[in-house]
């Protein structure tokens, strides 16, 4: 009995040694990034966003004069070098988060719309005109709703959306339903998800009716699947599991893209880093099916594996640091009016202008989700849907 109870002292005491050093090795960790971000005096980093005053959209129109090169697979190489400048890295994670030159801080700090991240406490907006007054989405008609929302957007349109979360109901809190309408004066219903009971891990299912979100159910379009950290996410079309499906594979289920969230094990504050990867394009413009027979073959161990055939890798744009705001900064063009983690733009490498979505809320229950070529309805609503769910180890 005696020599249990020592055992279990020396087990405690072996315990507060090891939380000892990990704190100092935090700490140390802690130093040596803050002088990386050159932020010495300015305290923590917040991991709010928010969004400023506005400029000109001349330099975003631009870029969509041809996106479709970056995006196909097959087609002849794209010539980047002779449209634009060439970039420092090929990929946004690549990119160190120091401060940008002055050159830089000078064209972010006039912008129209953009969002921040406080150091010291979350700037909180007041409600304007103009944030009221947000660039509503073109018209928009089609005659199938599920063909629409599984087809990539036209070149060169923006579809403007709207995203709500209703946590109205007994359960709502822990599992609410999103809605995705028309950011227009119809508000055009598209799509709606809710995460489901139950499961292993985070899985929400994706409908073309907003009073029908069961998996059996004919409106069923899609899901949204997590693993276990809720870091990595996968979006797979109404198909059959590959178990059920024919030999030929053709009726089996399409993977329409993987989400992967950086974690963040010493809990650095900051802009969330985050990794698209979406099917590529052919020469007609029509997506290239992704269709596993096993896990093995799956996007995200293909990604993993480096083994990009028929695949697109897309970043979140890495914010600037900008002096005057002792902020993060992006240009939102007015889609975005509130503080949140969840404020994100996803582009290619090789055009950082190019946004081909962009997320942002716009009051407590409301956002705004815009997408572009070669995105379609679906996969934008997913990812989006992605940034909803907790991710404990990102944080």
């Amino acid at each position: 009995m005696h020599g249990g109870l020592l055992l279990r002292k020396r087990i405690r005491a072996r315990s507060r040694e090891l939380r000892r050093l990990a704190r100092t090795i935090r700490e140390i960790c802690l130093k040596d990034h803050h002088s990386a971000l050159s932020m010495s005096g300015s305290g923590g980093l917040s991991s709010e966003f928010d969004s400023c005053e506005s400029e000109s959209r001349g330099k975003t129109a631009k870029a969509k004069k041809e996106p479709a090169s970056m995006f196909q697979i097959n087609g002849d190489k794209p010539d980047f070098i002779g449209k634009k400048k060439v970039t420092k890295s090929d990929s946004d994670e690549s990119e160190p988060e120091t401060k940008p030159s002055k050159s830089k801080k000078k064209s972010t700090a006039n912008s129209t719309s953009m969002f921040q991240i406080k150091c010291k406490r979350p700037l909180r907006t007041e409600k304007t005109a103009t944030e009221e007054e947000r660039p509503p989405s073109p018209e928009i008609e089609f005659d199938d709703l599920e063909e629409f929302v599984l087809q990539p957007a036209p070149q060169g349109t923006t579809i403007k959306c709207k995203v709500t979360r209703d946590k109205r109901g007994m359960d709502r809190g822990f599992y609410p339903t999103y809605y995705l309408h028309l950011d227009n004066d119809k508000k055009v219903f598209l799509l709606a998800g809710r995460k489901r009971k139950k499961s292993a891990t985070s899985n929400y299912l994706i409908s073309i009716d907003a009073t029908d979100l069961s998996r059996g159910g004919e409106n069923f379009i899609g899901k949204l699947r997590s693993n276990l950290m809720g870091t990595k996410f996968t979006v797979f079309d109404n198909g059959l599991n590959p178990d059920r499906a024919l030999r030929d594979m053709s009726n089996a289920r399409q993977e329409l893209a993987a989400i992967i969230y950086e974690t963040n094990v010493l809990g650095f504050k900051g802009p969330r880093k985050m990794t698209v990867i979406i099917p590529g394009m052919d020469d007609d413009n029509e997506r290239v099916p992704i269709r596993p027979r096993t896990d093995n073959d799956n996007i995200l161990v293909r990604y993993q594996n480096r083994q990009m055939d028929n695949l697109i890798e897309l970043h979140n744009k890495t914010p600037v640091w900008n002096d005057d705001k002792a902020s993060y900064v992006l240009n939102f063009s007015g889609r975005v009016t509130q503080a949140s983690v969840k404020n994100f733009q996803i582009v290619h490498s090789k055009d950082s202008d190019y946004i081909v979505m962009q997320f942002g809320r716009v009051a407590d229950d409301m956002f705004t989700l815009d997408y572009n070529y070669p995105m379609c309805a679906v996969q934008a609503f997913a990812i989006a849907l992605s940034s909803f769910d907790g991710k404990l180890a990102c944080e």
